[in-house]
């Protein structure tokens, strides 16, 4: 443990969506203000996964996560603690002793939602009364709300599994995100003069609506260009009903195999369907390009590109 002081964001923060981002910006202030380490301390697990014995699914693995919060809010110092049986059933008091010991904390930043502790115990208000007593800062973030709805993972994997993704960026504060190796794939691409990059969803995060998606694609060199990605089975070429993310980068032509790649979803584009010709879907791929270009011409993307967003992280 080092010696410097603390300032603790406690959340599972699947998303990294703007309830998330006011309180990351909060602990970021506060960090200024009294000469603090800004620090984020979550999970591996989901807690829900461990209290229901149900996957919870995720919008984001933790290298998104924890890319998301290095990359927006500058925050590097990203933690995850193992969530098991023994973190489940620890009396609240006990895991807010222990994160404060280990961590050398001098103020706590959560949700009004925050719950922790055995059977969830452990609220903000208990949290406050806790800090207030051993002379540490705290701080509870209000629900932040869009269109007269609270903001929350919850309904931000409604809209992505329904395809709604400009109403997902809305809610995100910027856009979905899918971090991968690029995987070998049929190289069908090639052939067609229609290269793509093949990635897979990993265990447990949700896949968005089938279909074909304007991207922008974010390479670990720090440059970015558009796409097209579609999302599904690829009916026309392939019976094996893997569910892969596939991206035409437009206007590059470079070899990305075993690269580390973060395509960022902006908009549902068309769904997925099965051609009834090679030729037939090339030429669709051609016209998704000249749609998605359009698309950016019209509706440049919000989260601005250069070396403060790149990827500083790809682990």
């Amino acid at each position: 443990m080092d010696n410097e002081k603390h300032v603790l964001a406690l959340g599972f923060f699947d998303g990294v969506h703007r309830g998330h981002s006011a309180l990351m910006e909060r602990t970021v202030e506060v960090a200024k203000e009294k000469d603090l380490v800004p620090s984020v301390i979550t999970f591996d697990t989901h807690p829900m996964t461990m209290v229901t014995h149900r996957a919870v699914p995720l919008l984001n693995s933790e290298e998104d996560r924890a890319g998301l919060i290095r990359n927006i809010f500058g925050i590097d110092d990203v933690v995850f603690l193992h969530f098991d049986e023994k973190t489940m059933c620890m009396p609240w008091d006990r895991f807010i002793e222990d994160i404060v010991e280990n961590f050398n904390a001098a103020h706590l930043v959560c949700g009004h939602d925050y719950s922790f502790g055995y059977r969830g115990e452990g609220t903000p208000e208990l949290l406050q009364k806790y800090c207030e007593d051993h002379g540490l800062g705290c701080d509870v973030i209000p629900p932040v709300m869009c269109d007269g709805i609270r903001i929350s993972s919850t309904c931000i994997r409604e809209f992505i599994i329904n395809g709604e993704m400009e109403k997902a960026c809305e809610y995100l504060g910027h856009a979905h995100v899918l971090t991968d190796v690029v995987r070998v794939g049929r190289r069908l691409g090639r052939t067609i003069d229609a290269p793509t990059i093949n990635m897979h969803f990993r265990e447990g995060i949700i896949v968005p609506r089938y279909g074909v998606y304007a991207t922008e694609v974010c390479l670990d060199d720090g440059s970015f260009h558009f796409g097209v990605t579609n999302v599904g089975v690829r009916p026309t070429v392939d019976t094996s009903e893997l569910v892969t993310a596939e991206t035409h980068i437009l206007d590059y032509g470079g070899n990305l195999y075993g690269k580390r790649v973060r395509v960022r979803f902006y908009k549902f584009m068309r769904a997925e369907r099965k051609f009834g010709s090679v030729e037939e879907l090339r030429a669709q791929i051609h016209a998704d390009a000249e749609a998605t270009r359009a698309y950016f011409a019209e509706n440049p993307p919000k989260w601005p590109s250069g070396p403060q967003y790149a990827p500083r992280q790809f682990v």
